[in-house]
């Protein structure tokens, strides 16, 4: 009698090739395809181009686009919202908002791996965190309610303050900011990458760790509190992981839009709603999604480059309008 393998872990295997082949085959296409013969050649031409630039580039891709997923697919349980984002709560604006006070002050510096507006920005990031859980904790508890509109407040207010600092700038600093805050991936070397990497596998297992307890948060919170779930605790350690995961992901690439947003609602449509199989689906899928999208972003007006930001939102876009037009039950489902 042969032994079926069940079809979540099906998609899941499938998910994990695509992933390896992704890695594999995106680093060597670009305005110039690497063939396979140059990698282990002499140092200098195709050679560095891929393990100094190419590589990297798509090893941050990757990180980035995980984060981002599993950030919006905690974000949409918490909320119990298909349409909340990584961005909800504001950090994207305070990493932003870092960022212009950067490039308006005209500082040049930076520290080892890490370039000075990164700095900036991760902290505007860290600000707008301690913002939003300082104006949640006001109230008792740590609402639901209450810290999304204590986000929505503060991005709007973030929002307004990046306005002023471009209108007040002049044309060079303005353009830096603009682009800056299309979202784009330009690295050379890995240091972007190990930046990211420990905020991004820290918020990682914190979230399989508590895959079941976001199981239970997506029934209530009066029924994760009847369950044994210490929602207040727990939702306060995944506000921090998730937070400071998104903060470093901006800090670096910049805020990319809507990854976030439809990874974690198309890999439930594909594995379910239980965050132990949605979890890993979601930032396989979600790694996948920004590293084709950034090679795509790299190679569609080659030699010149286009923000993945542009690439991410012009896909997002139409999947939005699908997602609010959608009148199925199994699409608003969350369960």
């Amino acid at each position: 009698m042969k032994t079926r393998i069940p079809r979540k872990s099906t998609c899941l295997i499938i998910l994990l090739i695509a992933t390896i082949g992704v890695l594999i085959v995106t680093p060597l296409l670009g305005m110039k395809t690497i063939p396979l013969s140059a990698l282990f050649g002499p140092e200098g031409g195709d050679s560095d181009i891929f393990w100094k630039i190419r590589l990297p580039r798509v090893i941050t891709s990757f990180i980035a686009g995980a984060g981002l997923a599993v950030s919006g697919m905690v974000f949409q349980a918490i909320f119990r919202n298909l349409l909340a984002t990584p961005f909800t709560l504001g950090v994207a604006s305070g990493a932003s908002l870092g960022a212009a006070v950067y490039v308006r002050l005209g500082l040049a510096f930076s520290l080892p791996g890490l370039s000075g507006i990164s700095v900036f920005a991760f902290a505007g990031a860290v600000l707008s965190i301690a913002i939003v859980y300082g104006l949640t904790r006001i109230r008792q508890g740590l609402s639901t309610s209450t810290m999304l509109l204590a986000g929505v407040a503060i991005s709007f207010f973030f929002s307004s303050l990046i306005l002023f600092i471009q209108y007040m700038s002049n044309f060079i600093h303005s353009f830096r900011i603009v682009r800056w805050l299309m979202g784009t991936i330009k690295v050379v070397g890995f240091d972007s990458a190990v930046t990211m990497a420990p905020f991004v596998l820290t918020g990682g297992v914190i979230v399989f760790a508590l895959s079941h307890e976001l199981n239970l948060l997506m029934m209530g919170e009066e029924i994760s509190t009847s369950r044994g779930v210490n929602v207040n605790k727990t939702k306060a350690i995944l506000f921090f992981a998730v937070s400071l995961m998104v903060g470093s992901i901006v800090a670096v690439c910049g805020p990319i839009g809507f990854v976030g947003m439809m990874a974690p609602h198309i890999c439930r449509l594909i594995i379910g709603a239980d965050h132990r199989k949605l979890a890993p689906a979601t930032i396989l899928f979600g790694g996948i999604f920004l590293t084709v999208a950034d090679t795509v972003a790299r190679t569609l007006i080659a030699p010149a480059e286009m923000p993945v930001g542009v690439i991410t939102a012009l896909i997002g876009g139409p999947f939005f309008i699908w997602l609010l037009m959608s009148r199925s039950s199994s699409i608003w489902d969350m369960r």
